[in-house]
């Protein structure tokens, strides 16, 4: 494919013409589409025990833990984990056959889909992209992606930085109701504070960006750029006490890890442009290669 591409074969992307003067303007040239795509049944990320009732938090170094809800909640963050990751990982593959260096604008999208009589409910986890290429660049041992547009993407390099990867947070929590929940809040005193759900809320955020920080670590990169939070909350029937309610929290965060290439008190170099190297854990020693 990279072959063919040198050739001048005709490449796709899902570049605005902005998009494609930017990845141009910084020595980077579109070599193609890539997709990646993983169905999951939605029993895999929905609900599979109680919870549990512990009011109660626990503070573990320093991190707030909701007592009750690893086993549960830890199965539910694993499966949206597994499908994110599935579809990134399969993108990534569809880059590396074209012969890129890496992902720009990828857009991640996560969708339900009804089940009926013939078929379960299902949980489509969808990302698509534009595969990118720097001419005089050696291949990379695995192409970079991130969800910055081409003009994010040409700024971040102007000012000395360079992609990693996508990096996921990803938390789910949960509690069952009992007399101390149900009493503490609108249904027992008018309109006030549940403080066990404002705590469930508090934690699943917390504990998705402290998970953020450890993806942004193993890919060995200095920060992360987030491009999207969000929170979500949702009640079931208690499937181990069918006449009460199970509350589950979900935060997702998503962003690019980022690293620094250029010196702190050095200009990067204007658009003509050299192109730093693309692999992170070498690019503070390597030479820049230019176009």
């Amino acid at each position: 494919m990279a072959e063919l591409a040198d050739r001048g074969a005709i490449w796709g992307s899902v570049l605005s013409v902005n998009a494609f003067a930017a990845i141009r303007s910084v020595g980077f040239e579109p070599v193609g589409q890539v997709f990646g795509a993983a169905v999951y049944p939605l029993t895999a990320t929905a609900a599979a025990s109680c919870p549990g009732t512990t009011p109660h938090i626990l503070v573990r170094d320093a991190t707030p833990r909701v007592t009750g809800v690893p086993d549960a909640g830890a199965r539910i963050a694993q499966a949206l984990y597994d499908g994110y990751r599935a579809a990134i990982d399969r993108m990534t593959g569809e880059c590396s056959q074209l012969g890129g260096h890496g992902v720009v604008g990828a857009a991640l999208h996560v969708t339900e889909a009804p089940g009926d009589n013939f078929t379960a409910a299902t949980v489509e986890f969808k990302v698509i992209g534009t595969a990118v290429r720097a001419k005089g660049c050696p291949p990379l041992p695995r192409p970079f992606t991130t969800e910055l547009s081409g003009p994010d993407f040409a700024k971040l390099l102007m000012v000395g930085w360079v992609p990693a990867g996508i990096t996921l947070g990803i938390s789910v929590a949960g509690r069952h109701d009992n007399l101390v929940t149900t009493s503490s809040g609108p249904w027992g005193t008018g309109n006030a504070e549940v403080p066990a759900y404002t705590d469930l809320m508090v934690y699943v955020r917390q504990d998705a960006r402290s998970r953020l920080e450890q993806a942004v670590r193993a890919l060995g990169a200095d920060g992360v750029v987030v491009s999207a939070m969000t929170l979500h909350v949702r009640s079931d029937q208690c499937r181990a006490h069918p006449s009460g309610t199970d509350h589950f929290a979900e935060a997702v965060i998503t962003g690019t890890a980022v690293g620094r290439f250029a010196d702190r008190g050095k200009a990067v170099p204007a658009p003509s442009l050299a192109v730093p190297s693309l692999d992170l854990k070498d690019a503070k020693r390597a030479p820049q290669a230019t176009i």
